[in-house]
């Protein structure tokens, strides 16, 4: 699996429309069809066995329908999928319901392609900022795998090339910064010569390469990524951040989701 890819399954009783999502999502290079499943247990099953980033779930379904779903889901511990209730019932009260529950959109059948897949996306981005419940940092069972995928995606997202050297720079920065966060107080004095050492590089070298890694993703003008992720702290009216502004934001909104103090 790519790192930072999207795994997204499909509970429908529908075949027809399985079948046409997962076409759908076999056109994404970072989004993976992580199975299906045609009732609500077999959903449980699905979540449990396969621990998918996204959902797409149907509300009317035999034996365990979409709510009651939501609901277990909801009341389990550990790291939960973002879900998409795609339904063709248009019930205001239904729909509520369903976001009462946890639900991240609720979109009618039938749906717009690039909308299914710009909604995933979108609950993607929400789920990275949800709390990791029982999170235990000492440990580190579950930080290193999902911390770098974590990481990797909001960088892709808000348009920054994976070839460029500070793209990989960014990322140990980043990393460094969410087990550390003494580290955003040495940026230039420890983390920059940290990454040099790393890379057979220099330091400046380092913060040449990340700043020029900035200004490439901020001038592709991903506002709106950059808003959903970080909120109104980001805005091209008020200049680039500095380095250590856009790795204290990244490395922020990681420390928020594992609870890390």
């Amino acid at each position: 699996m790519i790192v930072g890819s999207i795994k997204v399954a499909v509970i429908d009783d529908n075949r027809q429309l399985i079948e046409s999502v997962r076409k759908v999502l076999d056109k994404e290079t970072n989004i993976i069809f992580a199975g299906s499943g045609n009732d609500g247990h077999q959903a449980l099953k699905l979540i449990e066995r396969e621990k998918p980033d996204v959902v797409l779930l149907d509300l009317v379904m035999p034996k365990l329908d979409g709510l009651g779903v939501l609901e277990q889901v909801g009341r389990s511990q550990g790291e939960k999928p973002a879900f998409i209730v795609i339904s063709a019932i248009g019930q205001e009260n239904i729909a509520e319901s369903a976001l009462e529950r946890g639900a991240c959109y609720y979109m009618m059948k039938p749906f717009d392609e690039q909308v299914l897949v710009r909604r995933i996306r979108q609950a993607y981005r929400q789920r990275m900022l949800m709390p990791f419940s029982n999170s235990d940092f000492g440990g580190r069972t579950y930080l290193p795998i999902r911390l770098e995928e974590d990481i990797t995606f909001m960088i892709h997202e808000v348009g920054m090339p994976a070839h460029l050297q500070g793209y990989q720079y960014l990322r140990d920065a980043v990393r460094m910064a969410v087990l550390d966060r003494n580290t955003l107080h040495s940026v230039t004095k420890w983390l920059y010569p940290e990454i040099a050492a790393k890379n057979h590089t220099t330091s400046h070298r380092v913060e040449r390469s990340i700043r020029h890694a900035i200004e490439v993703a901020w001038d592709r003008g991903q506002t709106e990524v950059l808003n959903e992720i970080f909120g109104n702290t980001v805005h091209q009216a008020k200049g680039k951040p500095t380095n250590s502004e856009f790795i204290a934001m990244f490395a922020d909104r990681i420390r928020m989701k594992y609870n890390i103090p």
